[in-house]
């Protein structure tokens, strides 16, 4: 499957660097020298890193062939694509691929349906499930064990124990739309485990540990 790994951002300095908006939580393992990705629009790849260092967590990059601000700003807003069926960076046992997660049946733990997860939404602090509820309803699901007890790629489900409500459509901090409930969900309560890779980052020390959703899938974070 195409995913999509990052994002070209706005040229850096004179010599052709840009920024790359990561959507993935391994950027440091995945925007390497050398590394090659096909790009959307497609007639502006591939693209192959000639250089890369890091600020304030962002990487700088030089790909190759790019040697002036004006060849950078023409890659601005460039989707940087990987293959995940042909790479090779190692998912471990609790992480998963964007495209894995979407789609599955969302349960609670007596197997009652409370809808299906529709996107993966990777923020600063945590990641969420945005799940379709059985009436419709978009609801925000904080992406940590101590709430999705359980993602069975077999059984094509995630488990939600939900201690805070979240499927009670009289809880305030569900809203009508993505923005608003975004804004309203407690973010800070549980601690990034490694990478929901993609991308992806530590909140509050006080709660639960995070699973991993590799890169975004535009296209999970790697």
């Amino acid at each position: 499957m195409i995913i999509v790994v990052g994002r070209v951002g706005k040229p850096h300095g004179l010599r052709g660097e840009v920024t790359v908006q990561p959507r993935t939580d391994a950027p440091e393992q995945r925007f390497t020298a050398d590394a090659t990705f096909a790009t959307d629009p497609a007639q502006r790849g591939p693209l192959t890193i000639e250089s890369v260092r890091f600020h304030q967590n962002t990487p700088l990059v030089a790909f190759a062939g790019v040697v002036d601000r004006n060849g950078a700003e023409a890659l601005r807003g460039t989707l940087l694509l990987i293959d995940s069926d042909t790479d090779d960076l190692e998912v471990e046992e609790d992480e998963f691929w964007d495209h894995e997660l979407i789609g599955l049946q969302a349960l609670s733990p007596d197997g009652t349906t409370l809808g299906e997860v529709a996107d993966v939404i990777h923020l600063p602090a945590q990641d969420l499930l945005a799940v379709t509820s059985v009436d419709g309803r978009e609801v925000l699901v904080p992406f940590v064990s101590e709430i999705v007890t359980e993602v069975s790629r077999e059984r094509r489900c995630v488990v939600i124990a939900d201690p805070g409500g979240l499927f009670d459509e009289s809880q305030a901090y569900i809203a009508g739309t993505r923005d608003d409930s975004a804004a309203a969900q407690t973010t800070k309560s549980a601690p990034a485990a490694g990478s929901v890779t993609d991308s992806a980052s530590a909140a509050d020390s006080a709660a639960a540990p995070a699973f991993d959703s590799k890169e975004h899938g535009e296209g999970p974070v790697l």
